[in-house]
């Protein structure tokens, strides 16, 4: 420190290290030494004897008392955003004020502080130094200048700060130098998002960060941007959100996490309640695949009920932007019986349709064929969603074989009737069940099957359940009853179709208007009739579509191909021979004879399907 070549009369220690320096230099700038030197020196019988001075719990510690005896012995010292705290501690420690000398360190400590606050990396250093000489930076208002002036930069724009953050402004982050004709010049750098900030605020510790994040929202900060903050910091300090590959925030900066030491798994759990509680509650700010891998992760970490319960209410108030793999929580109990935490599931629906506001409070009309007349309004789409995306948890559930009949129920049963356009996810979802649960009784499988509308099968469901042995007798009947009339209603129309063609158009194509008494009879047959390269169907209170004779003459011969493939299947189910008739005459399909035809006209029971020897066959004779 000192080149003079008097002898030291003066000792300080400061933890394990010993400095040897001189009373004059020290006393003139130093309240604190001047009162230990005074002490020492009086307690000393040998006036020829350095005196020793300990410094105990000194801020800084040896590196800052370094940097201030150079300032009194008036040796040139660089101060900068790294060191300025500790020595601003340590000049308020040795009472180093106007007091013992005009200019002293603390004035001057003080006054590049604040040069330092003006600059965003400079006042993260400090910030980050703070950690260092706590708690002599809270009780000199360090800190709080440190967070309020990152706060304010957070909140404004970044532009007006120079250059915030060093890793956006790189030569890598900067268009190529092009140097032609001897001129240099360099473009400007890219503009900078409102995720910024995120990455240098999620390396400070809890404490600090929950206090910023404090901060920025007393300024004004918008509850989008907090919580894209929160999400980075969660991603950075929680490994198990790492492990599953959580990227909701839609970020691939900052990815510097794997720099970050790996914390225990109390010191996880901590951060992640934390976080939980600092998450705005608008609905929609925090994505749903964050919030549950959150859950996951709590679930791990075995995070405190509260904590999981705040979790599942927000997953569920947004259920129909999650997907199905997010849905998946294995169960990590030792007394767990499931694979997936079902229970988990269960709540988030139920918080789901509690607040769903959808406009319909009851199932939409039914037509007399069972079939929806109108197709799913805008109100209705995420419980649609959400509807789709149980029939495919249930799916992959299902195939547990530790999975209850009841719970299986309970979830599907809290997705109303009206929610499904169809019903083939929930038949699937059943058939799966069954699968891998042989050893259900018949009226349990009936119990089971009571949760799909067999009217809300489509064709291919239809006939893959007419073959499907795992299905009772009843549902079976029930499909291929409900198929019939369908088929019925189809051919009736292209009927009525064909009739007005013949008798109203002289060419091969005719144009018909609907009537009002067809539309519930073309509403059933309107999915069905739509191609898989989205040709529309009618649809009910529009003209028909012009079609000409062949079409429908086409039409009528693949129904009636459809109908005799279905009339195998029946024979196929061949019971005890008075079962079997009592099943043809209620589907129909036996023999008519003319007594039977006026019986069953009087109890106004479906006809069969029209035969060879329909009249309105003879309508296209010579085809």
């Amino acid at each position: 420190i000192c080149n003079t070549e008097l002898e030291s009369d003066v000792v300080v220690e400061v933890g394990e290290i010993s400095f040897h320096l001189h009373k004059s230099p020290l006393i003139s700038r130093s309240g604190t030494l001047q009162k230990l030197i005074n002490e020492s020196t009086g307690n000393d019988e040998d006036d020829r004897k350095p005196c020793t001075v300990r410094l105990d719990d000194f801020p800084g510690g040896p590196e800052a008392f370094q940097l201030a005896a150079m300032f009194c012995y008036d040796v040139r010292m660089e101060l900068n955003a790294g060191n300025v705290v500790p020595v601003r501690c340590a000049a308020e420690h040795l009472a180093m004020t106007e007091d013992y000398g005009e200019g002293n360190l603390v004035e001057q400590a003080e006054t590049f502080f604040s040069q330092v606050l003006g600059t965003w990396n400079d006042a993260v250093r400090a910030l980050h130094a703070c950690d260092a000489v706590l708690p002599d930076a809270e009780d000199l208002l360090i800190v709080p200048r440190c967070i309020d002036s990152l706060a304010s930069k957070a909140c404004a724009d970044p532009t007006l700060y120079g250059w915030p953050m060093l890793e956006y402004y790189t030569a890598k982050s900067l268009e190529e130098t092009v140097i032609w004709n001897g001129t240099s010049a360099t473009a400007k750098p890219r503009s900078l998002g409102v995720d910024w900030w995120y990455k240098q605020a999620s390396s400070f510790r809890l404490p600090v960060y929950k206090r910023l994040i404090a901060a920025v929202q007393s300024k004004g900060m918008s509850p989008e941007n907090v919580a894209g903050s929160l999400v980075h910091y969660a991603r950075r300090h929680l490994s198990g959100l790492k492990r599953h590959g959580d990227n909701s925030d839609g970020s691939s900066r900052g990815g510097a996490s794997g720099t970050t030491a790996v914390l225990s798994d109390g010191d996880q759990r901590t951060i992640l309640e934390e976080v939980v509680a600092l998450l705005p509650t608008e609905k929609g700010v925090t994505p749903t695949r964050f919030l549950l891998g959150l859950l996951r992760t709590a679930t791990v970490l075995h995070a405190s009920g509260a904590c999981r319960d705040a979790l599942e209410r927000r997953a569920g108030n947004q259920l129909e932007e999650a997907a199905l793999e997010d849905l998946l929580i294995p169960n990590t109990g030792y007394s767990a019986e499931t694979l997936y935490d079902v229970d988990s599931l269960q709540r988030m629906l139920e918080q789901f349709m509690m607040t769903s506001t959808s406009a319909f409070a009851a199932s939409p009309e039914i037509t007399d064929e069972g079939q929806l007349v109108d197709a799913p309004s805008a109100e209705l789409v995420p419980v649609s969603t959400v509807a789709k995306l149980i029939d495919g948890y249930l799916a992959e559930v299902g195939t547990d074989t530790n999975l209850k009949l009841s719970k299986f129920q309970t979830i599907a049963a809290l997705v109303p009737d009206y929610a499904r356009a169809i019903d083939d996810g929930l038949y699937r979802a059943i058939d799966i069940y069954l699968k891998a649960h042989p050893w259900l009784t018949d009226s349990e499988r009936e119990q089971l099957c009571r949760l799909m509308n067999c009217q809300k099968l489509s064709l291919e469901a239809c006939t893959h359940a007419a073959q499907n042995e795992r299905l009772p007798l009843r549902v079976v009947v029930q499909v291929l009853f409900f198929e019939q009339l369908r088929l019925r209603t189809t051919v009736s129309g292209w009927f009525f179709v064909s009739d007005n063609a013949d008798q109203g158009s002289s060419s091969d194509t005719c144009v018909l208007p609907r009537r009002a008494d067809d539309d519930l009879a073309f509403a059933a047959g309107s999915e069905e009739t739509t191609d898989e390269g989205g040709s529309a169907a009618t649809r009910p209170g529009e003209l028909s579509p012009a079609m000409s004779v062949v079409e429908i003459r086409q039409r009528v011969s693949e129904l009636e191909e459809e109908c005799s493939s279905m009339r195998q299947e029946i024979h196929k189910l061949e019971k005890p021979k008075s079962a079997l008739s009592r099943l043809f005459r209620k589907l129909g399909l036996g023999r008519s004879s003319p007594s039977r035809e006026r019986d069953r006209q009087q109890h106004q029971e479906p006809l069969p399907l029209p035969g060879a020897g329909d009249k309105r066959r003879k309508s296209f004779g010579g085809c």
